[in-house]
């Protein structure tokens, strides 16, 4: 798009891809325009743009929540979302997953939160922005936020979220529609949203609890509060029951598509640590469960170390014995205990979410470098730029495919009779290897 001028048309090495709508693109895009005149990279130009909607975000989820519910509440659920793995994980990727997330979180805040009936209009521009992001997803989602909350919402409300949704995403459906054809509306929908749900062909076939786990991963290291969610006492206000039951939704709707990633479950993480939050907000015991949250650091060395090996062999050819040095942290688990005990529980949420932040950096200076030697395309194509000059792929996933095509600037061609004599990129012991023979 920044190179031809057509904002229209999203393209994959230089051929129309309607995998998804173009928000991503746009930004991108947008982001190198202005990076080539600052000398700023092309990876940080992909970034940057989700990481400012991941930070806007938070901000505006802190505000509505302390007018919502309390400053209290608002503090720990921020500091849960913005430090869980998950969240954070997405945050510095060039992905979909967080912009619609981003988006849709905002339009369901308001739909709960604010009965205003001009606030249906932003609603639904929010909305029109998530689908721009991710498709028809948002839609379902949202959808049974508008049955639920008839009855605090009036119909002008609803009807303003529909209209200001058509309105912000429909000219984009259409113009691609014009220029395309069929082809784009085939791909788009059909391929990409209908066949998704059953088809096999898309490669990421997962069982139905594959969600469970990836979500409890996802919350780390604010993993041990979901036993909260066990306590009945804390569904006693009705915007707590709404806001589990759309997460309960949001997790069966997901589970039974035969297509999983874990970028799906992104945008149920808002409304889940405002639930987690209230429910640390009135526990009795309050200073176990954040010690305890506080205790799972502890495992970070551990994921450290194995993360490389199991990005690369998969995790069950992984040696996941405990690295030991962890447990320097246990002292700050006790530190954070003492705080909650003595009545300072935002305290001691910030102090975890801190130490958790402190983990982020940990992991990224000692797990990263290695990451980019063992299963980064970027390192692999500094390390053997000169031999991928004119080389050809040799049976390889569309995943290190893409990456290939992107620092080549263009696309590798596959390897065949018109190829022969040239270097073969291919794949030995889950690495990229080049020169591999047949």
């Amino acid at each position: 798009m920044a190179r031809s001028g057509d904002w229209v048309t999203p393209r994959l090495d230089g051929q129309p891809w309607f995998e998804k709508p173009p928000l991503l693109y746009w930004t991108t895009a947008a982001a190198h325009r202005i990076a080539s005149r600052i000398h700023l990279s092309d990876e940080w130009a992909a970034r940057l743009p989700v990481v400012l909607v991941s930070v806007l975000f938070l901000w505006f989820f802190y505000t509505t929540l302390a007018r919502e519910f309390s400053e209290r509440v608002a503090t720990a659920a921020t500091l849960i979302l913005a430090t869980s793995a998950g969240w954070v994980a997405y945050s510095f990727a060039a992905l979909t997953d967080l912009l619609m997330s981003a988006a849709l979180g905002a339009a369901m805040l308001i739909a709960v939160s604010d009965t205003r009936p001009k606030r249906g209009w932003l609603a639904g521009a929010l909305m029109g922005v998530s689908i721009l992001a991710k498709g028809f997803v948002p839609v379902v989602l949202y959808a049974p936020l508008i049955v639920v909350t008839r009855g605090r919402v009036t119909s002008g409300k609803r009807l303003a979220t529909v209209a200001g949704a058509v309105i912000v995403a429909a000219p984009w459906f259409v113009l691609c529609y014009v220029r395309n054809g069929s082809a784009f509306w085939n791909d788009f929908f059909w391929k990409q949203h209908i066949e998704r749900v059953y088809s096999p062909t898309l490669e990421h076939v997962q069982p139905f609890w594959y969600y469970v786990p990836v979500l409890l991963a996802g919350l780390f290291p604010w993993t041990p509060l979901a036993g909260l969610l066990a306590r009945r006492k804390i569904y006693g206000d009705v915007r707590v029951r709404l806001l589990a039951a759309w997460v309960v939704y949001g997790l069966v709707f997901f589970s039974a598509s035969s297509n999983k990633l874990p970028g799906y479950l992104l945008p149920l993480m808002p409304a889940l640590a405002v639930v987690l939050a209230i429910a640390l907000d009135t526990c009795p015991r309050v200073e176990w469960w954040v010690a305890a949250c506080a205790a799972l650091l502890v495992a970070l060395p551990t994921v450290a170390r194995v993360l490389p090996a199991a990005l690369l062999s998969g995790i069950r050819k992984t040696d996941l014995s405990f690295a030991p040095t962890g447990l320097l942290l246990v002292p700050a688990a006790g530190a954070v205990w003492w705080l909650a005990y003595k009545g300072k529980a935002e305290l001691a949420v910030a102090a975890t979410a801190l130490a958790a932040g402190l983990g982020i950096v940990y992991l990224k200076n000692s797990t990263f470098p290695a990451l980019e030697q063992s299963v980064s395309v970027r390192g692999f194509w500094r390390a053997n730029r000169d031999a991928l000059t004119g080389a050809c792929l040799d049976n390889m996933s569309r995943t290190w495919q893409y990456g290939l095509n992107y620092y080549a600037g263009s696309a590798v061609p596959q390897c065949g009779p018109a190829q022969a004599g040239r270097n073969r990129i291919g794949i030995r012991d889950g690495r990229l290897v080049v020169g591999i023979e047949k």
